[in-house]
C-alpha cells in the first residue's frame, strides 16, 4: 500500500493532536506538517508530552502549510469555512481533506442556522463532504474526498439509536430522551463552560440543558425518527462519552427483538460491541475500560411492563467520538482496511 503524505492544520488542540496520535503509528500515512499559531516554532512534544521520542515535528505557522495527500482540519468551529479555498489549494485533485470541526457535518444551511446562530459562510459546499461515520455511510466513504466528521455525543447517540429505529421497534408517537454524560475534553472548547482544561474542569454541571448543537446531526442522522430531544451533562473525567437514551417501544418488543436489532445493524462492524452481560462488574457500556480505543460500546435494557427501552453508548469522545472515527473513514477513503492503525484494545484496570 503507498504512503500518503498527511498535514493537521489546529494541530495542539485535543482533537488534532489526538488524530496526530493515531497517523503517527499508521503504517500508510506520513506526517510531514503540523501547525499551530501559537506554537508556531515549538517541538510537538512540548504540547504533547505523549509524543516524546514519537516525532521531531515542530508546529509551522498556518500561513505555512504545505502541499499534502491528505490534509486534517482540526480548526476551532467555524474557522475552517473561512480558509476553505486556501486550505483546498494545497491538495491534488486527489487530495483528501478531513474537517474535525462542524462546519460541513450539517447538509442543510437552515439546520446549520438554528444549530449554530449563524448563517453558513459556504453554504454550497455543505453537501460535498460525507459523513465520516462509517456505521452510516460506509458505502459513500470509498473514494471520498471531503470527509466530516461526526460530533462525539451525535456519533454515541446515533449509535445508541440506530438499531431500535432502524428495525421499526420504536413508538414514534412518544419522544425520546437522550442524556449524555461527558468528560471535559468533550466539553472543554464548548464557550458554557468555564475552562478548556481538564484539571480545572469542576463539579459536575449541566451546560446544555437543551437544543445541544449534537441535536441537529442525530436529526440528520435518523429520519424518520420520534421528536428528540437532548441534555449533556458534564462530569468528573477528562476523556469519554455515555449516552443513555429513553425511548418507548411498540407493543411486544422483547428483549431478543432489540437484541436482533443490535445485531443485525452491527454485525459487520469492527468498532461496534454489544454488551450484554448477566454477571460480573461490566455488564454495560462504560467509558472507563474504553480510553483511548476506537470502540463504541453499546447496551440496553427494556422495562416490559411499560414499554420504555433504555439504549446507552459509550465511548472516548478523542478517538471513536473524533479522530478515530475520522482515521476509520479515511482507510476507507483511501482503499486501506478500516481497522488499520486503530488496533489499541484499551487497558483494565
Amino acid at each position: 500500500m503507498s504512503v500518503r503524505t498527511v498535514a493537521v492544520v489546529g494541530a495542539s488542540g485535543y482533537a488534532g493532536g489526538e488524530f496526530l496520535r493515531l497517523a503517527l503509528r499508521h503504517p500508510c500515512l506520513r506526517v510531514t506538517q503540523v501547525t499551530s499559531r501559537s506554537n508556531a516554532g515549538l517541538p510537538v512534544p512540548l504540547v504533547h508530552p505523549n509524543l516524546r521520542s514519537v516525532t521531531d515535528l515542530r508546529f509551522v505557522d498556518p500561513e505555512e502549510l504545505a502541499p499534502a495527500d491528505v490534509i486534517v482540519s482540526a480548526l476551532p468551529h467555524g474557522e475552517l469555512s473561512g480558509r476553505l479555498d486556501d486550505v483546498v489549494s494545497r491538495l491534488d485533485e486527489r487530495g483528501v481533506l478531513v474537517d474535525l470541526s462542524s462546519d460541513f457535518r450539517l447538509k442543510d444551511a437552515g439546520a446549520y442556522r438554528l444549530a449554530y446562530g449563524r448563517s453558513h459562510p459556504r453554504p454550497e459546499h455543505l453537501g460535498d463532504f460525507v459523513y465520516a461515520l462509517p456505521e452510516l455511510h460506509r458505502d459513500e466513504l470509498p473514494g471520498a474526498r471531503r470527509l466530516a466528521g461526526a460530533g462525539c455525543i451525535a456519533t454515541a447517540a446515533i449509535l445508541a439509536l440506530l438499531p431500535a429505529v432502524r428495525a421499526g421497534l420504536v413508538d414514534r408517537r412518544r419522544d425520546v430522551v437522550i442524556e449524555a454524560k461527558i468528560g471535559s475534553s468533550a466539553a472543554g472548547s464548548d464557550p458554557s463552560l468555564a475552562s478548556h482544561h481538564p484539571e480545572r474542569s469542576g463539579a459536575v454541571r449541566t451546560y446544555a440543558a437543551t437544543r445541544h448543537r449534537h441535536l441537529f446531526e442525530i436529526r440528520q442522522a435518523l429520519p424518520g425518527s420520534p421528536p428528540l430531544h437532548l441534555t449533556a451533562t458534564a462530569v468528573e473525567r477528562v476523556r469519554g462519552v455515555l449516552v443513555t437514551a429513553h425511548l418507548w417501544v411498540e407493543e411486544g418488543v422483547r428483549d431478543a427483538d432489540v437484541v436482533g436489532a443490535i445485531r443485525s445493524a452491527y454485525a459487520e462492524e469492527p468498532f461496534v460491541r454489544l454488551v450484554r452481560a448477566q454477571r460480573g462488574a461490566h455488564r454495560v457500556p462504560d467509558p472507563r475500560i474504553l480510553d483511548g480505543t476506537n470502540y463504541c460500546d453499546v447496551g440496553f435494557e427494556l422495562d416490559t411492563d411499560t414499554g420504555r427501552l433504555v439504549m446507552m453508548a459509550a465511548l472516548d469522545n478523542l478517538v471513536k467520538g473524533t479522530a478515530g472515527h475520522a482515521l476509520q473513514s479515511l482507510n476507507l477513503a483511501l482503499g486501506h482496511p478500516e481497522e488499520t492503525g486503530l488496533g489499541f484494545t484499551g487497558l483494565h484496570p
